[in-house]
This record gives structure tokens, sequence and C-alpha cells, in this order.
């Protein structure tokens, strides 16, 4: 039987999504806020909560499978100051806000953001 792909492709090959979906993890980890097409913003959402999920446990084992991923300053502020916000929540940290179509090439904007 045929199962369904999960994931988008995003017109990239595998290393290139990765790379793209952890730079995009890391702004929203630093910045908490950031501005990218909706079909990014999902995919994107899905990784980041991933990795915040990780981040709850706040083990070694945990720093050092996020380590993997995101560099040290990152992964320090995702345990000490992002996970424990969310240590109530089982999921659901971050919000898609959908904005209108880009000037340019009438590409679905989205804004991503970490819930408070």
């Amino acid at each position: 039987m045929k199962k369904r792909k999960k994931g988008r492709k995003l017109s990239r090959k595998r290393d290139q999504r990765r790379a793209l979906l952890k730079s995009l993890a890391r702004e929203l980890f630093l910045r908490e806020k950031i501005k990218t097409t909706e079909a990014k913003a999902k995919e994107t959402s899905s990784f980041a909560e991933k990795q915040i999920t990780k981040a709850k446990v706040a083990s070694i084992t945990s720093r050092r499978l996020l380590a993997k991923n995101f560099s040290p300053e990152i992964v320090k502020k995702l345990v000490d100051e992002i996970a424990p916000k969310y240590k109530n929540r089982k999921g659901g940290y971050t919000r898609i806000i959908k904005l209108g179509p880009r000037k340019s090439d009438g590409a679905k904007m989205a804004i991503i953001e970490l819930v408070k």
C-alpha cells in the first residue's frame, strides 16, 4: 500500500533543506519571531517544536542531541530560557500568523513566533 510522504521538499535537496530548517529555527530561537513564507514556516514549526521538546528534559543527553543542530549559545538559550517557559505545556510552542502575498513574486507570507 502506498503511503504519503511527510514534509515538504521546498525545492531543495536533502542537505540544503536540513540546513534551511536549522537556520530558520536558530533565528526563531534567537529573535522569537521571524517572517518567512508560509510553507517554510509550517516546516520550521514542526522542527522547532521537536527541538523544544528535547530541551525540556534538560539532561546532558538532550544537550548533546541539540548540539548536533545548533551552536552552544543557542543550546544554552534553548535549555535555560525557552524550554522552562513550556514546562507545563504538552506542545504547540509556535504560532503561525498568515500575512498577505509578497509583492515581488506573490508568495504567501507568514510570521512564525514562539507562544508566550
